[in-house]
């Protein structure tokens, strides 16, 4: 059987599935607020892609940021194969992580706001897993869309490390890398836990605070 096995290893794009060139189907708007999921976004809006461990609760993170964020959405990104499935994803043979993207008002949400909720909500220091999840798909990282984002996660992860080795934990694997494709999960997969709120929910926090802003951040 094809899904049976996780790697604990990245594929290569000579090995990763083939995926698609179709994008699969997914939901049209967001489930919680009503907007469309799809580009073009707003004028003044940004992005923000971030993958900690299962997207469902991930995503739940972000949206209830509330004022700021025009919309959430659970996806695939970091891998090879183009329009991945969920199932494909979940055999650790695309190489994507599951993602969640975020559009956001900077004028009324910094994006300090959203990595500093990123790195407290959950480990960063497990590699390709997140608690009892366990694979690829599972590993965090943050992928930025221009220098400004580049610099602030960059700052982050450091200021982050520091604070976790205050407390004895090991070091930050979170990849930090430019934003790559991302690709819209299917339709049951978004807002999750809005349309199922007993649904799992596996995400946990070190316990510590992220030192992230202007202050924090310089030097």
């Amino acid at each position: 059987m094809l899904f049976m096995r996780k790697p604990a290893s990245m594929p290569s794009i000579d090995t990763a599935l083939p995926g698609r060139m179709m994008p699969i189907p997914t939901a049209e708007t967001h489930f919680v607020n009503g907007r469309r999921l799809a580009p073009p976004y707003p004028a003044g809006t940004e992005r923000a892609l971030f993958g900690m461990g299962c997207f469902w609760g991930a995503e739940r993170l972000f949206w209830q940021l509330g004022e700021g964020i025009h919309i959430t959405a659970a996806g695939y990104a970091g891998g090879f194969t183009p329009n991945p499935t969920y199932e494909e994803v979940c055999s650790g043979h695309t190489g994507h992580t599951e993602a969640v993207l975020v559009v956001f008002d900077p004028a009324r949400l910094p994006y300090e706001r959203l990595v500093k909720t990123f790195w407290e909500n959950h480990d960063p220091t497990q590699g390709m897993r997140q608690g009892n999840d366990i694979g690829t798909q599972y590993r965090s990282a943050i992928y930025t869309f221009d220098d400004a984002q580049q610099g602030i996660a960059t700052a982050s992860k450091a200021a982050f490390g520091k604070a976790l080795a205050g407390r004895g934990l090991g070091a930050i694997t979170t990849e930090i890398a430019p934003a790559p494709e991302f690709y819209f999960a299917e339709d049951y997969h978004q807002q999750y836990l809005a349309k199922n709120p007993a649904g799992y929910c596996g995400l946990a926090g070190t316990g510590v605070a992220c030192p992230v802003g202007i202050g924090a951040l310089a030097g």
